[in-house]
């Protein structure tokens, strides 16, 4: 394989790009690592550069949050007879991302295409607006599935690929790779007695948007609040949806129990981790949740919710954290851990302990493995359990 497209409607570098934008960089800088050129398409934004190189990916970056698919399919088009952003470009395989809406690729190449889907999005859809929504989930549940009925399909979890099933695609063509994590950077202790505060503290590691639903997560504090006067939450990340968690938190008359960090560096971050009691992640719906293993790098387990899917996954129930079905017990749940400072430590290292299981390098020697199935004409299904080169 020498030369893969990547396709996404974000980067990393864009203000409301989160998890799923992360693993595709990081799958391309693993690929870009063994020799193979990689490019990724993406939509541009303020103070962003039209071409860019970061880890060996070579970006290029055109049009907005809706017109960023048909400006690629143009630049892919256009690139096959030497024109534009594309010019020259010769993929053996295009990954697809579809972050609700696919790009649609395959209209575009003749190279073979990968969709790659972290999760539905059915429940999302209707932040949107209705007839915005309604569009939208049928191109996700209809147009998508069978426009693509020949692709392979890749995908992050287990119960994502029955998502996938559920909407129609045969799982003979849904690969599982799951996402990575990098290790905890040198400068940072991992996660112990000693780095811990000395008040009882609830952490939330997210992008801040209304499916996040970081409301339940204040809801929590709220609850609690009467027994645990001391409580604290910490708020790791940023998002569009920021200032309305901020007036939330002045009707919960929590204000001054939560502290909104912001996004912050990886530093800042495993700091924070390192310092919590638990981890909340209260998601309406995740593809995996990386903040799970994150969280779990330091010993920290996370309580979320089981209809999220994704944290089925990510989460074993009862061992590694819990995974509850409403507010009402996740309050429960996260208020009987922060009361028991021996079942938290047993979580929380059984946590760590499945983190060291997770790597980027597994991660990029996962999907180069179903790209290489692809260029041969192959499809592949399950979930993928690399070998390390």
């Amino acid at each position: 394989m020498r030369e893969v497209l990547l396709l996404c409607w974000r980067d990393t570098g864009h203000p409301q790009g989160g998890g799923s934008e992360r693993y595709l960089e990081q799958v391309g800088a693993q690929l870009a690592a063994r020799g193979v050129k990689v490019t990724l398409r993406t939509a541009g934004y303020p103070g962003a550069a039209r071409r860019e190189s970061v880890d060996g990916i070579e970006i290029s970056r055109g049009g907005g949050r809706f017109t960023v698919y048909p400006r690629a399919l143009a630049a892919i088009a256009l690139g096959r007879v030497g024109i534009g952003p594309l010019a020259g470009l010769r993929p053996d395989a295009v990954i697809d991302t579809q972050n609700g809406i696919p790009f649609f690729a395959r209209l575009a190449t003749a190279a073979p295409t990968v969709v790659l889907v972290h999760h539905g999005h059915r429940e999302q859809w209707p932040v949107a607006g209705r007839l915005v929504g309604r569009i939208g989930w049928w191109i996700e549940s209809t147009l998508s599935p069978r426009v693509h009925r020949r692709n392979q399909y890749l995908t992050v979890s287990l119960p994502s690929a029955e998502e996938l099933t559920a909407l129609g695609v045969a799982g003979t063509r849904i690969a599982v790779v799951r996402n990575g994590a990098e290790p905890i950077p040198a400068r940072v202790p991992a996660g112990d007695d000693g780095t811990r505060t000395a008040h009882p503290s609830i952490v939330v590691l997210s992008r801040l948007v209304p499916h996040k639903q970081i409301e339940d997560a204040m809801a929590v504090v709220a609850g609690l609040r009467h027994r645990i006067p001391d409580l604290r939450l910490d708020v790791i990340g940023g998002g569009w949806w920021a200032d309305n968690l901020r007036a939330h938190a002045d009707e919960l008359g929590i204000a001054d129990a939560v502290t909104f960090h912001g996004h912050v560096d990886e530093d800042e971050k495993h700091r924070l981790l390192a310092r919590a009691w638990v981890h909340v992640l209260p998601s309406r719906k995740e593809g995996w949740g990386l903040a799970v293993i994150e969280a779990a790098q330091h010993g920290v387990p996370t309580v979320g919710y089981r209809s999220s899917r994704g944290l089925t996954d990510s989460i074993v129930d009862g061992v590694t954290g819990l995974l509850v079905d409403d507010a009402a017990t996740l309050t429960t749940a996260v208020g009987e851990l922060l009361d028991d400072r021996e079942a938290r430590t047993v979580l929380g290292e059984k946590a760590r302990a499945r983190a060291r299981e997770f790597s980027w390098e597994q991660t990029g020697n996962g999907v180069h493995q179903v790209l290489s199935a692809v260029t041969r004409g192959e499809r592949v299904s399950g979930l993928i359990a690399p070998a390390r080169d």
